[in-house]
């Protein structure tokens, strides 16, 4: 499948199944954000991996959104480790984690199964109920699952914004 296929059929799935995982899929997943590029090669992020029902009720007592899910991605940076840019000290820890959170949506997707980004997250509880150290700043929140049988984009999925709305061409 050519990327543009993968990047127009990959939805935000909000109704997964409870069908496990195999270890060897979540490996890949892993390995494949793994190769996302970060600013001076530094590799700040930091991907949890959490299974179950006590991941589920973590998840639910940071937000509301598990969506079935008992398996979760969890992308933090370490904020000791990411790159500072020199003029205002921007920690470009953040991208780093979306670069990586994009190419695990994308690796999710070409696996066949479901996600969603989940930004809208109470971090405080979720840093507590996960034990993380304070330089681990988690970004986003991804259950993983099947998608269920009813299972389907948004009535939205589909519309975009014309082209020539989004870029400017300065040349």
């Amino acid at each position: 499948m050519e990327f543009k296929e993968l990047a127009a059929l990959r939805y935000s799935c909000r109704k997964l199944s409870d069908r496990k995982v195999d270890e060897a899929v979540i490996q890949k997943l892993l390995e494949t954000q793994r190769l996302a590029p970060t600013a001076c090669n530094n590799q700040p992020q930091r991907i949890y991996v959490l299974e179950g029902d006590e991941a589920a009720a973590l998840v639910a007592r940071s937000c509301p959104y598990d969506f079935g899910a008992r398996l979760f991605l969890v992308v933090c940076y370490d904020n000791q480790v990411s790159w500072k840019r020199k003029f205002d000290d921007f920690d470009g820890g953040m991208m780093d984690a979306v670069i990586a959170g994009c190419h695990l949506d994308f690796a999710i997707a070409e696996a066949g199964l479901g996600t969603t980004w989940i930004g809208n997250f109470d971090p405080a509880i979720l840093s507590e109920g996960m034990g993380l150290p304070d330089h681990h700043i988690p970004v986003v929140i991804f259950p993983v699952g099947y998608p269920r049988e009813e299972a389907k984009p948004s009535r939205a999925h589909g519309d975009r914004e014309p082209l020539e709305k989004m870029i400017i061409d300065c040349r």
